[in-house]
Formats: C-alpha cells, structure tokens, sequence
C-alpha cells in the first residue's frame, strides 16, 4: 500500500531549508538534487524555478504528461532570522504545527506530495512535470517570467489548496505595490520629553485574502487609532515605525516609538493602552489575544519630520482596508479588498505595501490606481511589483468533473468547486500556455501566514489517495 510516510520525510527535509520569498535558492538547488539522484531530468531557469520530468509508466505512454504544480517560497512569520531560521514542526491532536512560526505547509505539503510521486516507481501515471516556482508569496515573479516552452503539458493538478473539501476552480486577481513617502529626519525637539514604545501584539493576523473577512484586527487600524488619538491632543514626534510581518499577511504586530513632551501629554499617552485595549476588545472580540503595551524606551537621535508623518496618516485613513465589495455573484465572498501589509521607516522615506484583490480584474485595477494616485497627492512614488490577472474554470469541464468523480469514489463524498478570495499562480498559467487547464486541491491548512499556521494529518492522508489515483485515471 502507498502511504504518505515519505510526504512527511520530504516536507520535514524541506523544513530544514530556509525559504522566504526572494531567497529560494538553497531549495531550488534541493530540487534539482533530488532529480540527480533520480536520474530525471530537469530543468533551473533564471528565476530558480525547477521541472522534473518522469516518463509514463509502462501502458501510459500513450497518454497526454500531466502537470503537478507547487511553490517553493513560504511567509516566514515568527522568524527574526528567517535566512537561517528552520521550522520545529511537531504534532498535537491530529494536526501538525510549528514552535513559535509559520509552518510553512503552504506549500510545503503539496510539494512534498509531488516529490514523493516523482519517487515512487510502484504509482501509475502518465509522463509527469513537476513545476515548482518561485517568489508565488511575494510577487509570482516565478510564475510571472515563465518561458513558453517550459513546460508541455495542458492538464494541471495544483497542490497549493487549502481548503480541503473543495476544488479551487478559481482564484482572485491581485496587485501588489510599494509605497514610498519621502522622509526627512530632524533632531530631536528643544526641552523635556519622555519616549515611549508603544507595541500591538499577539494578533490572529493571517492570509490577507481568504481571512480578510474574518473579523480581525490589522495592527494598521490599530496603530492609525491610537496615533490619530494622541496627535489630536498633543504635539509629539514618531521616532520610528516598523509594522506587520509580510505583504500578503493582516499585519498581527506594531512597534511604534514616539516622543512626548513631559508633563500631561506623558499621562496622556500611558493612559491610552487601557483605552486601547478595552477598545480592541470591543471592537475584535475574534482577535481576543490582540493587545497594546506602552512602556518608556531609550531615547532615538532623530524624529521623523512632521510632514512624512501627517502624509502617513492621511493615506491611511483615506485608502481602503479590509472588505470593499462582497460578490453579488457569489453569495458569501469577497469580491474586492485591499490589505496594507507592512510599514517600516526607512533611511528617507516611510514604506508602505498594498496587497489589491478581485475577481473582476477592472475592478482591482481601478483600485490599485485609486490608492496611488492617494499616495501621489502626498508626495509619494508608488510601484507595482506584481499584478496577477484572476483566473476562472469551466466547472463542467471533463477534466474537473473528473477530479470530483475521484474524490467521491476515492473517499465517499464530492467536493464543493468554488473560486477563492486568493491569489494563484494560474493567471498567468493560463496567459502563457494556451488551452491548460487547472484544478487545485489540497489538505486543510488553517491560518496559513501565521505563527497559528497547521495542518490537518487525516487530510493529507485523503489527499494523498485522491492524488494517486487521479494521477491513475488521467
């Protein structure tokens, strides 16, 4: 019997390779390892992305390869080094989880199922290719910069699902850009001041497309909130701002340092974290571990000069966050949001990200344009450093009606098909090979890009099966 023994093996292999988006190389170079010691061909293209090939087992020669699709990168949340960082996953109640982190079963799980495919010689399948991309949490420039002649086959299984009794039939477009307020630094200002650190932690935080509707709290709103309470009492000075863990995350945690003049505007300040934090809990009770902390802090050299700040805090407060518009045709989800992501103070300017998503690709477009040209007004220069096109399939279509076939036969009971509130790589799929097709599945993983992040074991031992066979059947 084939067992997922090797999955677990493979995945906690993976988990021993530090892969932020941006730095896949160390599991570009696994990959390509793995393929050697096969002796499967493959092939590395200047993206770092990988496909390994494996010719059909024997009575299948004859039938179209089959495409089995994965990322390589992960959001590493709860990682101050996350460049040397490896992942201490363990298991507790039927789930998997990690010690202090992400875990990074997006998409480590799926990419192990492949592998373990790849090596296994008793699975029966067509000729297969085994594409994992690079940079899928930060951009898609993998996907994006794919050559139309990577790949060959028209038939896709993508594995980067986490919902596990659904196919993903579709997938939200998504835009994410960079923004740049410019910033000057001054000394700081004549006379008595205390400093303080005020800090927002212990969040839910989570996927900033398929949780944006769960009622949690941004670090972001929290920040503005309590900032915008502060500079409508007293004059004060913002020595540095480093908010949210990555650009496709609900920002979980702030660290703000600020500079108050003594006296009544110090008593003011340390009485907002009670303010605060009843305040969050009335207004996020799902986010009941979200809390504020103000504490006195060494002092900075500089402050950031009052016109960056202001222009801050005007973007944020006209630009949209969190739920735009629910879909009319898709009762119960998200049609169009906008998440930022991270703000940090820089050498010269304030960064700020935007992570835009539809299903109506005018739509995420007009938005898009909309939070620039807000950025604009203030002096900002705002850059797009991903734009995915969404994606849609024909769910009558022989080949998803032939997935869903499996899965009732496989495990007794048939698959929702629904398109999600998140980004895939499909989009561009779609753009560069003409006539593919896609059907992504996967385990269940809750809270995916957070340090909450785990899997369920009993789904990816179904998954597992579904996989295997469908491989058979196709």
């Amino acid at each position: 019997m084939i067992t997922t023994e090797r999955v677990f093996s493979i995945f906690s292999e993976l988990n021993k390779i530090p892969r932020p988006s941006h730095h896949e190389e160390r599991v570009a170079d696994y990959l390509c390892q793995f393929a050697e010691r096969l002796h499967l061909t493959y092939e590395r293209d200047r993206e770092n992305c990988v496909v390994i090939r494996k010719a059909a087992s024997k009575g299948y020669e004859e039938h179209e390869p089959i495409v089995l699709l994965n990322h390589m990168d992960m959001v590493c949340v709860g990682m101050s080094d996350p460049l040397n960082t490896p992942i201490e996953a363990y298991t507790e109640n039927g789930w998997m989880k990690a010690r202090g982190t992400s875990l990074g079963a997006d998409n480590g799980i799926g990419l192990s199922m492949a592998l373990a495919v790849l090596e296994d010689d008793s699975i029966a399948h067509p000729a297969l290719e085994v594409i994992t991309t690079t940079n899928e949490e930060d951009g898609m420039s993998g996907a994006s910069a794919l050559n139309k002649d990577f790949l060959k086959g028209r038939k896709v299984i993508n594995l980067d699902s986490e919902d596990y009794d659904t196919i993903t039939t579709g997938a939200a477009g998504a835009c994410l850009q960079f923004h740049r307020i410019p910033m000057k630094r001054e000394p700081v200002p004549q006379g008595k001041h205390r400093w303080y650190r005020i800090r927002f932690e212990g969040g839910l935080g989570g996927h900033s497309g398929v949780d944006i509707n769960k009622g949690r709290c941004s670090a972001v709103v929290a920040m503005w909130a309590i900032l915008a309470a502060i500079y409508n009492e007293y004059d004060f000075h913002v020595g540095a701002i480093n908010l949210g863990e990555a650009n496709a995350s609900i920002a979980s945690s702030a660290d703000i340092t600020v500079c108050v003049p003594s006296g009544e505007a110090c008593e003011y300040v340390k009485a907002q974290q009670e303010m605060m934090n009843e305040w969050l809990h009335e207004e996020y009770p799902k986010d009941a571990k979200m809390a504020c902390s103000i504490e006195k802090c060494e002092p900075l050299d500089t402050v950031i000069a009052v016109e960056a700040f202001e222009a801050l805090m005007s973007c944020l407060e006209q630009i949209p966050q969190g739920v735009v518009k629910m879909s009319d045709a898709m009762p119960g989800t998200v049609e169009t949001s906008n998440n930022v992501g991270r703000i940090t103070t820089e050498k010269d300017h304030i960064f700020v990200s935007t992570h835009t998503r539809s299903f109506i690709d005018d739509d995420m477009a007009a938005l898009s344009r909309q939070i620039a040209d807000t950025f604009k007004e203030y002096g900002a220069q705002s850059e797009v450093v991903m734009s995915a096109p969404a994606w849609q399939e024909d769910q009558q279509s022989p080949f998803l009606q032939l997935v869903s076939n499996t899965f009732q036969d496989v495990l007794g009971w048939r698959p929702r098909m629904v398109a999600m509130h998140f980004v895939l790589e499909a989009g561009f799929f779609v753009q560069h090979y003409p006539g593919i097709q896609i059907a992504s599945i996967g385990p269940r993983i809750v809270e995916p890009h957070s340090t909450s992040e785990r899997v369920e074991l009993s789904t990816i031992e179904d998954i597992w099966k579904v996989l295997i066979e469908l491989l058979k059947r196709l």
